[in-house]
Parts: C-alpha cells; structure tokens; sequence
C-alpha cells in the first residue's frame, strides 16, 4: 500500500522578510559610531559646501592671529616710553632668607646700582635697557597680610628659600594662602648653596625642587642669584615672558601705590583729602566708581590725573615727571556710585488694619510695662538680673547672660535660630544632668551690668572696698583654665553627638511641642516640595538689595568698566573725598599699599553665599555663628556664618539646603553672611580671630601663626536661597501588628498628635508612614506603614524651619587689633642651627 503524501501549504503562502542590510543600521548604533560628532543642518535654500584645505589653513590663521593680538595687547602696557613696570614681589620663607641680597644681586647683573636709600623697599625701580623693559621689585617682609597684599598686586613671585634651613610652619602656611588665594607666574631661588658641600648641592636642589613642586607644580626649576649668569637669566625670562593673569582679579582695577598724601579739609582736620600715585593695572577705572582701601573701607573719587613718567634713553634714562598733571576724569553727580551700603526700612510698608479697642487697651498696658521697665533700667544704669545655678563663678556667669541676651534678641526679631539652638542643647544636657544626678538644682540671682559683665552684690553695697569687690568675683588663672576646658569639652561633646544623631532633639515634656515647634514645617519632598522664599522675612532683608537677574547685572557692569575713560597702564593720581587722616598715618613706605576699584553695586550689601572646605591643620570644632575673620577676595571682614549643605539646585527644585549646625571636616559645605555685593568668583579664606599656638612649633620658634579653619570660593549672591534648619523628632515601637504600630515617646498630649498629624512619618531602616490617629492621653498614636516594622526600630519625623544670618558683618582692619592678634600675622625667627634634613 502506497503512503499517502504529507500535507503542507503552497509556496506562494510562505512570509518572506526583508534581508538585514547594515546600511540601514539602528538609531543607537548610529549614535555610537558618530562618537559625538553632529552634522549640521543647512539652512533652507542653502547648500552646505565641504571646506577646502586653504579654507582650514585660513581658519588656523585666524585664531593664530587672535592669540598674538591678545598677547602683544597684554604686553602692550609694558613697553614704549610711558611704559608701567612689571611688578615682582620677593618673598622669604625661610627666617635666614633677605629679600634684599636677591633684588641687589638681579641689580648687579646688568651693572646697576642697588637704591639702598633712595627709594622704599616697595619701589626698586630697576630700568633693563637690555630689555627695554622695567621691573619694580617689593620686598616684603615675614607678614601674612603683606605677602597677601603684595600678591594681588603682582606680575611675578619670587620664593626666596634656603639651602640650610627648612621651610618653617610660617612659611608653609604662606604657600598655601597663596596658593588659594590665587598668584602669577612663581620663580624659586635658593641661597646659602655656596655653605652646602658640592657633592650634595644636587640633592639639595632636587629636595627644594620636590618641596615647591608640591604647592606649585609649574614651578619646575629652582633659580639661584649667585653668579651674574643665573641671574641675568632670571631677569631674561621675566622681561621676555607675558604675565600669567589671576582671573579674579583681572576683571577689576588695582594699583600699588608708590605715594600717599593727604590734605585735612578746613572743617576738620581729621578728615580730607587723600591723593594716591601708581600705576593703574587691571580693568579700566571710572571716576563715577568707588576705591577700596583694606583696613580702612570704601571711598568715592574727586578727581583723577594722569601723571606719567617718561624713561629717555638719550638723558641716560632718566626719569621725569610731567609738572602740570592733566584731569582724565571727574565724578558725574548724577551718575556717581554712593556710599550708602543698606536701604532704610519702611516698617509702614507692611499691611495696615485698624486695631479694635481690645488691642489699644493691650497696646497701652504694653506700653505702661515697658515704659516701666526702661524706668528701672534707667535707675540701675543698665544692669539686669539673672537667674544661675547656685555656686556658678563669674566667668560662667558671663556666657549665660550673653546667651540670654542672644535669645531675647532673637525672641523680639523672630529671625533668628538662637533661641531654638540654645534650647535644643540645654534640653539635651539638661536631661542628661537630670538622669545622672537626679537631685534638684539650687539657683541664685546675679546682676549683669551694661557692658555685658557680672556686677557682685557687694559692689552695689559698699563700693569703698574695690580691690576685694573685683577680686571676690573672679576667678583664679587654674579655675579659668579648667573652665575653659570645660567649656571646649562641652563643644566637642555637641560636635560628636550632632555626628552619631544628627538633628536628634527630644520633645520637652514641660511645653507642648505644638507651642515649642510652632515655627517649624513637615516637608514631604524636601527637594521638591513648594516653599515660598518671600514667606515671613525678618526685618533685615527690607535692609538689603537684590537682583531681578545677577548674571544679567553683572554682564552689564562688566561691559560699563571696559568703557571707562581711565585706561590700564596709565600712571594716575586718585584724588579720594572725605577720607580719615588715618590712612596717611598708617602709611608705610616699606609696607606694600594697595587699593582696588570697586563695580557698580559692589558697596550694597546683601545676602552672599561661597563654599567652603575645612582646613586638614585644624580640628577642633566650627559651629555655625562663630566669630571668624574672612579674607574674601580684596576685602577683610569679621563674620559669623552659617554653614548649609552644597545641594546642587534646578529649575525642579524648591532651592532648599539643609542647614548644618557644624562645619564637617572632608566636606564642601556653603557659608552664607550679610556682605557687600562681589561679582565674579573671589578665593575666600576662614581664620580665627585669635592665635592659636601649633603643637609642632619647637621652642626656637616661639610665637604663633595665622589658625586657617577652612577655604572655597565665592558662590552666588542670592538672598532667595532658603536655609532650612532640621530637627527630628524620635519615637519607640509599643506594639506592632502587620504594617500597624503604636508608637509612643514622640508626643506627650493628644493635642501634638493631631496638630502634626500630617507630617509624613520614616524610621531609621527606611520605612514611610504617617499617623493614623492618637491613643489615649498620654501621647500613644497609630501609624500606618508601607511595611513591618521591627521592634528595634526607631520612628522619626522632620521638621523644618527657615534661618537667617546676623547683621553683623564688620570690615577687618589690622589696626584695630591688639598686640597678641597683630603678632600671628608676624613670621616666627628660626635659628641657623636648625639644619635642613634631606
């Protein structure tokens, strides 16, 4: 029997799919083979026409051409008869370095002689006909401020170091303020090599090299002046190089001043007229804008001459100065920068309703109390009483009144953070005093005097006696020194407590925490959530200016100074008005002398932000609010920041960062301060106000140096940026059924629980929730949780509140200072014995 044949469909039937050409290659795997590349679209009704070869060589022209005009314009202010000399600042790092044996050596090499008398150490004019160029050499002493001034001011730096002796701390420290601060091209010279054996000359070239290498890495050479050849090679390639510009600072005017003189005004002769003499570098300069002078503030212009100095080399070049100086610029009224810093607020701008009767009769009570009080303040010339822990010294006592005296203030703005900051610590200790002593504390009443200090009650009652009144109260140099202790131990117990629980705080039992927290805010996104940055502002931001767009205002003021009539590289004569006859006292002839020009706006003041990274040699805690001294830019101020989280912002967030209340060491962090308004991004460096002495400093360096606390950048100008300072509220798990649990410990009242109710509940082990409703009258609520929770978890809620800086930025001056503050400015003396240790 035959089988039958298998049943299959005709061919015709059969799906055929199109063959893979790789022509036709996905829109991925085209994107990777362009590897970034992009062809531009060409205009409609245009064709795009491939570029020949004489077309890419045109265009490397092009820029080749662009590069040399920017050069020869750089350079251009350096040459030609009215030239203005490059200026180099010698520097000595090492106590045995003179900066005056390497500027007389550089002299010596093109047989001119030293001005040992005749012009200041800051002035040694030395005219290279070889060159054709001129250098003005300044020769600065053992002093931070100095070194620091001298820097923003030059075109090269010359690092004096020795072949004997080390680098010091004082002389490290140097390299790294100008290493953040920001500096020109850096030259290294050794001296002393002639004492080091031959053989280890080289390995005392490569050690020093490797040194300056680590803080200046285009430094790759270390120069020596003790033969004419180096030092004829020294002066080669400053003459032939092109400065290296400091960005920050090239966007403004400065000068070094060679002259400062000054003419008191009729009405007073403590005040007048002060007249600067330099060469103008930088940007251009207005007549409408303000000077800046460190130490002393903002000035404006009378008027500015131009005095230049013409270098003949057919007299023998000589230098003479024109006899009648010819006004480049003069202030227009209408036009001219101001020199008030702050707006006054208008209290009568908020909203006005007409009070009922209720209100005046409380209105006049209040005012009866306070007239009364004012009355018996008046009485006892300002002293005050306050209630302290029997047995607390006066020393002690004198921190409580100032901390009460912080949180009344704070309590009567009601913007600041004080007061929830000092009770937030005091419930913390308070409740570990209470647990480890459990006895109930006896307290006394101390009077506190106008100035801050504590009056004893014996002044009051026999003020014959003085010497035993002022010796009753204070303490003796060892209770000092063991309070102090204290008082640092209490610190570093808050910095470690805010590392292990940060934001932790325990709800006071003796108020409620609706009442406690009544300024403070649930977030459910606090990236995202909406938050109004014009909501209930303190009466300091009526005070201040703001921008409708900075960067806008910036390009617009970057634009008014290129246009100015005062060119860079003139040598001009400021005239500046109502200027203190102190100026011209502090002047120094062997002290650098610099003053800035400031842009429109740079005087008002407003909310400023910069970054902020602490310092590796520093490790003892920095609270937000500490009194520190700021080297911000050109200017020195004494402030009291907050510091905040660096959280990148966007057009998708509320522009809330998180408020820290220490500076944490290993990250970048914000500061933010009440400052005059700074375009363009300055270095910004912290310090101490007062002296700490370093541990590594042998007894041959006795002294002290500059206690750097951290370093950054300016950020922003922006008094929109909200600060949100967080707290965390804790809670225990009673007992726990599925996703349900009763939590107790957070609250102590109904009330609290249904007043915060609707903020969204999280636990330590990454559980959300949020509060059903309360249990009981003791504080007990249910919560609901997007899982089970474990018994050893712990419940937490966040609440926020906004924080503002103080309005008590000052500006530095150095004269201000005490002898101890001015003398860790001042470079330690090294001994010669100390040799250096390869």
């Amino acid at each position: 029997m035959v089988a039958e044949p298998k049943f299959h469909h005709r061919a015709s039937l059969k799906q055929t799919n199109k063959p893979f050409k790789r022509r036709f290659a996905t829109k991925n795997s085209m994107r990777d083979k362009a590897k970034g590349r992009t062809q531009r679209v060409s205009l409609k009704g245009k064709v795009l026409r491939k570029h020949s070869r004489a077309d890419r060589r045109n265009a490397v022209r092009t820029e080749q051409r662009k590069k040399r005009d920017h050069i020869v314009m750089s350079t251009r202010i350096f040459t030609g008869r009215h030239r203005a000399p490059k200026i180099v600042v010698v520097i000595p790092l090492c106590a045995d370095i003179n900066a005056s044996d390497i500027v007389r050596n550089l002299f010596a090499c093109v047989d001119e002689p030293y001005p040992e008398e005749k012009a200041p150490k800051t002035a040694r004019m030395l005219n290279v006909t070889r060159f054709k160029q001129t250098i003005q050499f300044v020769e600065v002493e053992r002093n931070v401020l100095d070194i620091l001034d001298a820097a923003k001011v030059a075109d090269y730096v010359i690092m004096g170091i020795s072949a004997e002796i080390e680098v010091d701390a004082f002389g490290e420290h140097c390299l790294s303020a100008l290493q953040n601060q920001g500096h020109p091209g850096v030259f290294p010279i050794v001296q002393g090599m002639e004492t080091v054996v031959p053989k280890r000359q080289n390995d005392v070239k490569k050690s020093l090299q490797s040194f300056m290498s680590h803080f200046f890495p285009e430094a790759d050479k270390v120069y020596s002046t003790e033969t004419p050849t180096e030092a004829l090679a020294i002066l080669r390639m400053i003459t032939a190089q092109a400065p290296k510009g400091v960005k920050w600072r090239e966007i403004r005017p400065y000068m070094l001043a060679d002259s400062v003189e000054f003419e008191p005004s009729a009405e007073d002769s403590q005040v007048g007229r002060l007249a600067l003499t330099g060469y103008l570098r930088g940007a251009n300069l207005s007549a409408n804008r303000l000077i800046h002078i460190p130490n002393f503030g903002d000035y404006q212009i009378e008027q500015i001459y131009h005095v230049p100095v013409a270098v003949e080399a057919a007299r023998g070049d000589s230098i003479e100065e024109d006899d009648e100086p010819v006004v480049l610029d003069r202030p227009d009224a209408e036009h001219q920068d101001s020199l008030v810093e702050a707006n006054e607020p208008n209290t009568l701008n908020n909203e006005q309703t007409w009070p009922e009767d209720e209100e005046m009769n409380d209105w006049n009570v209040r005012m009866q109390e306070m007239e009364e009080k004012e009355s018996r303040i008046a009485a006892t010339k300002g002293q005050r009483t306050i209630t302290v822990p029997k047995g607390t010294s006066t020393y002690q006592a004198s921190w409580i009144a100032a901390t009460e005296g912080d949180d009344n203030e704070s309590d009567a703005s009601d913007a600041s953070s004080d007061d929830d900051e000092d009770m937030d610590s005091g419930s913390d200790m308070g409740s570990d005093e209470e647990e480890e002593d459990g006895d109930e504390e006896e307290y006394e009443e101390m009077v506190v005097g106008a100035d801050g200090k504590i009056v004893s009650a014996s002044d009051d009652e026999d003020n014959g006696d003085a010497n035993s009144d002022k010796d009753e109260g204070l303490p003796s140099a060892e209770e000092e020194a063991l309070q102090l202790k204290a008082y640092l131990k209490e610190r570093e117990r808050q910095n470690r407590d805010d590392l292990n629980f940060p934001d932790e705080v325990d709800t006071p039992m003796e108020i409620s925490a609706r009442e406690r927290f009544a300024r403070f805010r649930g977030l459910q996104s606090f990236r995202t959530s909406p938050w109004d940055p014009y909501e209930n502002l303190p009466l300091d931001y009526a005070r201040i200016f703001q921008f409708e767009s900075f960067k806008r205002t910036q390009q617009r003021v970057l634009r008014m100074a290129a246009d100015s009539v005062v060119k860079s590289g003139m040598r001009i004569r400021i005239i500046l008005r109502a200027a203190p006859a102190q100026i011209a006292a502090s002047y120094n002839p062997s002290r650098p002398f610099v003053a800035f020009g400031l842009m429109q706006h740079e005087h008002q003041m407003s909310v400023v932000h910069f970054t902020i990274t602490r310092s590796e040699g520093y490790s003892e805690p920095v609270r937000s609010k500490d009194p520190l001294v700021a080297h911000f830019g050109f200017r020195r101020y004494n402030v009291q920041p907050l510091f905040s989280q660096h959280s990148l912002g966007g057009s998708n967030t509320n522009g809330v960062h998180k408020f820290e209340r220490f500076l944490k060491p290993g990250v970048v962090s914000v500061g933010t301060i009440y400052a005059p308004i700074q375009f363009g991004t300055v270095p910004v460096s912290l310090y101490l106000p007062t002296p700490v002495p370093a541990n590594d400093m042998s007894d041959s360096q006795a002294g002290v140096i500059p206690t750097l606390v951290g370093t950054g950048s300016s950020l922003e100008v922006n008094p929109s940026r909200i600060l949100a300072k967080r707290i965390i509220l804790t809670g225990a798990p009673f007992k726990i059924h599925k996703r349900s649990a009763v939590i107790r410990y957070m609250f102590f009242s109904p009330e609290d629980v249904i007043w915060f109710k609707p903020v969204q509940l999280h636990t330590k082990h990454g559980r959300t929730g949020h509060i059903f409703e309360s249990l009981g009258t003791h504080g007990y609520m249910k919560c609901v949780f997007d899982g089970p929770i474990k018994q050893m978890d712990t419940v937490c809620m966040n609440l926020y509140k906004r924080v503002y800086p103080k309005w008590n930025t000052s500006l530095w001056s150095e004269h201000a200072q005490d002898e101890e503050q001015k003398q860790q400015w001042v470079g330690p003396v090294a001994l010669k014995s100390d040799a250096m240790e390869l």
